[in-house]
């Protein structure tokens, strides 16, 4: 039987030359980078040049890099420490969106319970942000904005380096949540005029457990994690070496590579959705064009996203739903129910994403495999009959 990984947004295979640059730092490069013999600085310089290879792919220097263990501290370390210097300043007020991730969104609700006011700006159908919806926001105590780069879910690539001209204008500090964006698509800091940017290893071919969090120089960074001294006493714990320096050849690889992967990508992206799209009663979630190159989201109305992964995952398609059932909940993604879709049809989600390794073969055998799951759940569905009987009305025409 065919298998085909396309949860790609979820994680990565660590690619060969992350691997081939970590396993030297189990058995060769194994000192602690805070230590002054031999072993710990070729640890220590282990770490600088990681951070220097970085720095080059985002416009940024090595100072300006505090790595963590991933996009969720990055996140939190990020949205706290702007909250806290707004507060010195006598600015309780942040924006961002109603679709961010549940790091960025979750963090934001403490906020809140500690006396902040958040607005979450609506999401239009099509996923997008616009710039003026930021302008109008803002307000003479606003402290931070933070929007993603690109959805996690649905792919849409919002308007940062606009967002941050305005927010540079204004004199508030910007955060973007670019982990699905950093090795994908590419990012400049000066350019684009973001202060703070959270990124994670695993999701462009590194190992899982490391990342890092781009912060502007000048701006204050509190540490969530108290202790040593490491990271320059904004992060403390020994350094993860072997997970920075494979970081660094993965990030190295994809941004080398990214103009011809994407172009492979994007391809495979609009055969994989014109393909769905002939499945009746089925509607594409996010911008068609302006959407991360290896992102399709789609919803199915009259079944279950849940029993779309598992029967999928039974034809070797491994794929991951919109839908928060899988993970315990009943509740729809807040994703989808932020860019209009209803409760019933963001429940029949599905989100594809593919990487480099993805074959036309691939994305065909999905399309069928999908025709036919859709099919076969909805034979079983009362639901269905009720929609093909006319006792109920089709939402998606």
């Amino acid at each position: 039987m065919r298998q085909i990984y396309l949860d790609n947004a979820a994680t990565t295979k660590m690619s060969p030359a992350a691997i081939q640059a970590l396993l030297p730092c189990l058995d060769q490069v194994y000192g602690n980078p805070s230590s002054l013999h031999s072993p710990g600085q070729r640890a220590s310089e282990a770490l600088s040049h990681a951070r220097e290879r970085i720095a080059r792919q985002f416009n940024c220097t090595p100072r300006e890099l505090t790595f963590t263990s991933g996009g969720s501290e990055a996140d939190n370390q990020a949205i706290r420490s702007a909250a806290l210097l707004g507060a010195r300043q006598g600015k309780r007020h942040i924006i961002s969106t109603a679709f961010e991730h549940h790091a960025v969104l979750h963090t934001l609700d403490r906020l809140e319970r500690e006396g902040f006011a958040v607005t979450l700006l609506d999401v239009h159908e099509n996923g997008l942000i616009q710039p003026e919806q930021v302008a109008q926001a803002i307000r003479e105590d606003t402290c931070l904005v933070t929007v993603m780069y690109a959805n996690n879910e649905i792919g849409t690539i919002q308007p940062v380096a606009e967002i941050g001209a305005i927010c540079r204008e204004r004199g508030v500090l910007f955060h973007t949540d670019a982990v699905q964006a950093a090795g994908h698509l590419p990012i400049d800091v000066q350019g684009q005029n973001i202060d703070l940017l959270s990124l994670s290893a695993h999701k462009f071919h590194g190992p899982k457990g490391v990342g890092a969090l781009y912060v502007r120089k000048g701006v204050p960074l509190t540490s969530l994690i108290e202790g040593g001294a490491q990271e320059r006493g904004k992060r403390a714990g020994t350094e993860n070496i072997p997970g920075i320096v494979a970081m660094a050849a993965a990030l190295d690889e994809a941004c080398g590579r990214m103009e011809e992967n994407a172009a492979k990508v994007s391809a495979l992206r609009d055969r994989l959705i014109a393909g769905l799209a002939n499945i009746p009663h089925s509607i594409l979630n996010g911008d068609p064009t302006r959407r991360l190159p290896g992102n399709v989201s789609f919803c199915f109305e009259g079944i279950e996203g849940e029993s779309l992964l598992l029967l999928l995952d039974d034809k070797g398609v491994y794929a991951s739903s919109g839908s928060a059932c899988t993970s315990g909940s009943l509740d729809p993604s807040h994703v989808l129910l932020a860019i209009g879709r209803p409760h019933e049809i963001a429940h029949g989600s599905l989100r594809l994403t593919l990487s480099e390794e993805t074959s036309q073969e691939d994305v065909d055998y999905t399309v069928e495999a999908v025709t036919q799951v859709v099919s076969y759940l909805r034979s079983m569905s009362p639901v269905w009959r009720d929609l093909e009987t006319g006792k109920q009305s089709f939402v998606i025409q």
